[in-house]
């Protein structure tokens, strides 16, 4: 992996009776942080490296927290094995614009030992907008709507679809960046960020999924999904998802459950749901939340 930095904290300090000195050894839980220092709505990779090794039955033995600026209480993630023998593992963590920048703390544990890392999260201005809505989609998303589109959003599964970079998912003008703050008809969102990226393009123009993964939520318009529109979720595997929202058509033949390709076609462009003009949302999701996932096309997260 690019970019890593293993961060060592504390050293375990032994006292040596003969000499009367004290001598330094080093943690044997290695933990490598990438980015070493992100910005708000950024996501980090967290890559862990037991002593020995850890077979996977095992892995519930590793505990990954994350507490963030002002907070109180840490939240909680899974780590998953980078490969069979259980040598390294993956732990994936959010940060969103709505959290406070500054000082956190990452904690590791494997039972045996425990690293606190000290994580700065940058701050980051992010713009503000002004939408108005009219007609249906003006009345808010329906039950149904909330409760399929929460329920994709909670999904961890634990084989890694992704690999490598994302591919960009349309051709059109990128015309809302990620993070940015609106004003619905004229009143400030107080919670809400844009969680995802915007592209214009013409009403039928192809999307395409971003990584590989599995099909994990198709839903229409004319079902309730008022807000969303056309709906294609894709789970890309441990907690790293997308969300195609506004969709004109999706293939007939695309079902629930069904893999994808990298660039694999899942719909056209259109402008169902809350949607001022044709276009496509993506939302990329890690773990819940909503994150950037421009450093994943460029970068990449493996």
């Amino acid at each position: 992996m690019t970019m890593l930095r293993t961060i060592f904290l504390s050293t375990v300090t032994a006292l040596t009776m003969s000499t009367g000195s004290l001598a330094q050894t080093e943690p044997q839980l290695q933990v490598e942080l990438s980015p070493s220092s992100p910005k708000l709505g950024e996501s980090m990779v967290v890559e862990i490296d037991p002593p020995g090794n850890l077979p996977p039955e095992n892995a519930g033995q590793l505990t990954v927290s994350f507490t963030k600026s002002g907070a109180t209480q840490a939240d909680s993630y899974p780590a998953f094995p980078i490969d069979a023998a259980g040598d390294r593992y993956r732990a994936l963590i959010p940060t969103s614009p709505l959290d406070n920048h500054g000082r956190t703390v990452l904690r590791v544990s494997d039972g045996n030992e425990t690293r606190n890392i000290a994580v700065w999260v940058q701050n980051r201005s992010f713009p503000t907008q002004r939408i108005t809505i009219t007609g249906a989609a003006s009345g808010g998303a329906t039950q149904y709507e909330l409760d399929r589109v929460a329920a994709f959003k909670a999904i961890v599964s634990p084989t890694k679809y992704w690999s490598g970079k994302l591919v960009r998912p349309n051709n059109g003008r990128i015309s809302t960046i990620f993070g940015v703050r609106r004003y619905y008809n004229g009143v400030f969102a107080k919670d809400y960020y844009h969680r995802g990226i915007d592209y214009a393009a013409g009403y039928g123009s192809p999307v395409v999924s971003p990584a590989a993964g599995k099909i994990a939520l198709i839903d229409y318009e004319k079902n309730g999904f008022r807000v969303h529109g056309n709906t294609v979720g894709i789970d890309h595997g441990q907690g790293v998802i997308s969300i195609m929202l506004h969709l004109n058509s999706i293939p007939s033949t695309l079902k629930e459950g069904d893999l994808v390709q990298a660039g694999q076609q899942v719909g056209t462009v259109g402008s169902t749901g809350a949607s001022t003009g044709p276009h496509l949302h993506w939302g990329f999701y890690v773990n819940g939340v909503a994150v950037d996932p421009v450093p994943w096309r460029s970068q990449g997260m493996d």
